[in-house]
């Protein structure tokens, strides 16, 4: 039986498992564990839910009705992608052969060590302005980051926000930034508030009020990956054809590594092609 390998367990890559193993594929899904999803607080935009569900229980259902399908999750760090007769996922424990390999870990989002930041996710700290700009309306917030990623959070929240300032946190601007936005140097030294985001603390004292802070730092995680192998990437995307497959046979990316909307919609949309299509092709060879 031909087997697929994705790397990753978001909306992207267990949508691609789902439509792998009902094709009749040996289906493996290699995680780190929860990833953005599972930091979103409440999630109202997508099909299927009178309610708002939690990022995390919709992670939580999506893994078991796959796992109930026979997709395997096994619990290990991609750290390289090699090819010689076949691809190989290379984790620190094993390897893992594969007919066909579906990236699928998402944006990598760097959280920066600030105290404060992993206690308030959820209640003030965001990554996804996209997904939450909606409830911080008429607010002061912050974008947390320097470059093209932090840009792309900031245009997503001025048309809602009170006010939009930009945490760089010591580092240096990559990206030119709308004049409206108050642009803060300084390292952050603190998230401040109990229960929810009331503003940040900078170094030399200073403090900024706000309700929201946005993390908008780190590059695209499968791109690393991608570049071992030879795969054809722009910036921090990985270019796919409209099949989701890449420069390198049996190799398909999906979700936000190939950039675009940074929604579980399109996520899932772009998981259930790669995985029709690897095992269509597969079938054919």
């Amino acid at each position: 039986m031909p087997n697929i390998v994705i790397i990753g367990s978001g909306p992207a890559g267990v949508s691609a498992a789902l439509y792998a193993v009902r094709a009749g594929m040996d289906t493996t899904v290699l995680t780190k564990g929860p990833g953005a999803l599972d930091r979103a607080e409440k999630i109202e935009n997508y099909y299927g839910f009178a309610e708002p569900v939690s990022g995390a229980e919709l992670e939580r259902r999506s893994i078991a009705n796959a796992k109930r399908l026979g997709v395997q999750f096994v619990t290990a760090e991609a750290v390289g992608l090699t090819y010689t007769d076949k691809l190989t996922v290379e984790t620190l424990d094993e390897n893992y052969p594969a007919d066909a390999v579906i990236l699928a870990t998402g944006a990598s989002r760097a959280v920066p060590r600030i105290p404060g930041l992993t206690g308030l996710e959820g209640h003030g700290v965001s990554y996804c302005a996209a997904c939450d700009a909606f409830f911080y309306r008429g607010k002061d917030v912050a974008v947390l980051g320097s470059g093209e990623y932090a840009l792309h959070e900031v245009q997503a929240l001025l048309p809602v926000a009170k006010s939009v300032s930009l945490l760089t946190n010591g580092a240096a601007l990559t990206a030119q930034f709308p004049p409206e936005v108050n642009v803060y140097p300084q390292k952050v030294d603190a998230i401040l508030g109990e229960q929810v985001v009331t503003g940040v603390q900078l170094s030399g004292g200073g403090e900024v009020a706000l309700s929201g802070v946005f993390v908008a730092l780190g590059v695209a995680g499968s791109t690393a990956l991608a570049r071992k192998i030879g795969a054809e990437v722009d910036g921090s995307r990985i270019v796919v054809d409209d099949r989701m497959q890449t420069a390198v046979p049996g190799l398909y990316a999906a979700g936000d590594c190939t950039g675009g909307l940074l929604q579980v919609a399109k996520a899932v949309y772009e998981g259930a092609q790669a995985g029709m299509e690897a095992a269509k092709a597969l079938r054919k060879g």
